[in-house]
């Protein structure tokens, strides 16, 4: 039962370069912090317009 998941595995690890593998990951990794900083600093806008802001 695991050979056809072991087989699969590596078939993937053959097929695919490292540095094809390491490039996939550093570039969500970068998109993931920039999104991330995008919204806290949204964030932080947000609550400090609405705690200055008085009608």
């Amino acid at each position: 039962m695991k050979q056809p998941i072991y087989f699969l595995l590596a078939l993937l690890m053959v097929s695919m370069s490292s540095c094809e593998v390491i490039g996939g990951i550093f570039k969500a990794g970068v998109w993931t912090g920039i999104i991330a900083v995008a919204v806290v600093l949204g964030l932080i806008v947000f609550l400090i317009t609405r705690g200055t802001r008085r009608d």
